[in-house]
């Protein structure tokens, strides 16, 4: 992937099919490094399969045999002297941290991740909520779904074009503010 907010976009997925009720995104960039972490509350992951998830033939998909996330996650961040973290406990969820040195030429675009957030919370299950925090040397944004929908009220989706296209503006003014 070239853009490290499709790898979010990823592993967020994998949050949601482990059957989280809550999912964190952290983008944190200062002093030559970025990292990315995606935290949620899903089933977790087994010590055998957690030892094996970043190897692309281990995978819980049974439409095809390979998971190339993880693996690709973890060799973007390692091509910059960074390295991939995955911690998970079953029943508990999954944390997935990866840390990229930013000043490496070959560290990828973190990209548009206003669009990812904004993609993420229109398209989550029932009950399902979703934060995004962005923290620079500027400053700190978050963004809530849970916030969101009190003020919206139960009636208003967040799938709404009109709320899809509000929240990415959200996001991305309130990243740029600390940009």
């Amino acid at each position: 992937m070239k853009e490290l907010s499709l790898h979010l976009l990823d592993i967020a997925q994998n949050s949601i099919a482990a059957g989280a009720r809550h999912v964190d995104l952290t983008v944190e960039e200062g002093g030559g490094s970025l990292s990315l972490t995606v935290a949620d509350d899903g089933r977790g992951m087994s010590p055998e399969f957690l030892a094996a998830v970043t190897d692309p033939f281990t995978t819980t998909r049974t439409t095809r045999k390979v998971g190339l996330g993880l693996p690709f996650l973890g060799l973007a961040a390692e091509q910059t002297g960074g390295a991939l973290r995955v911690e998970s406990q079953l029943g508990a969820g999954t944390t997935v941290t990866a840390v990229f040195h930013s000043d490496h030429i070959d560290c990828p675009p973190l990209g548009d991740t206003a669009s990812t957030v904004a993609l993420l919370a229109q398209g989550l299950p029932e009950g399902m909520e979703l934060t995004y925090t962005r923290r620079t040397g500027r400053g700190e944004f978050r963004f809530d779904t849970a916030e969101i929908r009190a003020v919206l009220g139960p009636d208003v989706p967040l799938s709404e074009p009109e709320v899809a296209q509000w929240m990415r503006a959200y996001v991305a003014e309130g990243e740029e503010a600390i940009g």
